[in-house]
């Protein structure tokens, strides 16, 4: 019984450090998807996403990674959570800066540090928010790329109607969702074409394969492609198991 007691114990550390190691990875995923409705008149359109920061600090091999090959760098929410020094956010955002232009939503745990005040360290970092909004990126005055964001779902702070306002009707459409469920309240007018979320960590700690969420991934959904982020930081506990983070850069095409 002693020996018993002493192997599982030893097996409980020896997982607890695996967790804990694997909740600190540092990977780029690469994703190149094509679409008819991408404008042909646009050069190839490369986004950085990366979700779900937290309380992590990016690592520097990361930003070289993505060096030089990032034109918009997009974060995906909860950048941030209660405890979180804003030093460490604003060098989280100027190492992302280094990248490109950086764009951000709002997630659930964002508004935990103090709406306002968080709202203008962004500013001030030169970060563009995108609050229930949509602004163009590329293309022509024809056919145009928007990006389009709705604030957190999961607080009724999203507003689909208002973010698609003003949103031209031949664009090539971009969502930016902090959580997936948001696809749940898209129509066929919305003609979304690719959606960027977070959020669900994938489950971040997944027992034989099965978590509280969905691991995450690139799905097709009634015709909008949808990824799906595990997210680069962790909530509550500094682990993972079997969801390792992940950050993205995302090149769009015609096809």
């Amino acid at each position: 019984m002693i020996e018993l007691i002493g192997l599982l114990t030893s097996f409980g550390l020896l997982l607890l450090v695996y967790m804990l190691r694997e909740a600190f990875i540092n990977k780029v995923k690469y994703h190149e998807l094509r679409f008819v409705e991408y404008p042909k008149s646009a050069a190839p359109l490369n986004i950085f996403f990366i979700s779900d920061i937290h309380r992590r600090k990016i690592h520097p091999t990361i930003i070289s990674e993505v060096d030089g090959k990032a034109d918009i760098v997009v974060i995906g929410g909860d950048l941030t959570e209660k405890g979180v020094p804003f030093s460490r956010i604003r060098e989280n955002i100027t190492l992302l800066k280094k990248l490109a232009p950086v764009y951000f939503i709002w997630g659930n745990n964002d508004y935990e540090v103090g709406e306002q005040p968080f709202k203008s360290l962004l500013e001030s970092c030169g970060v563009i928010l995108i609050e229930n909004s949509s602004l163009l990126l590329e293309g022509n005055d024809d056919h145009p790329v928007a990006l389009i964001g709705v604030e957190d779902s999961s607080l009724q702070r999203d507003d689909v109607d208002e973010a698609f306002k003003q949103v031209p009707q031949t664009a090539f459409r971009i969502l930016l969702a902090h959580s997936p469920l948001i696809i749940k309240k898209l129509e066929k007018k919305h003609n979304v074409s690719l959606m960027l979320s977070g959020h669900t960590h994938g489950g971040q700690i997944r027992i034989f394969g099965f978590g509280m969420y969905q691991k995450g991934g690139l799905f097709n959904i009634a015709g909008t492609e949808v990824l799906v982020s595990n997210g680069y930081g962790t909530t509550a506990l500094p682990l993972r198991l079997g969801a390792p983070p992940e950050t993205h850069l995302i090149t769009i095409k015609g096809n």
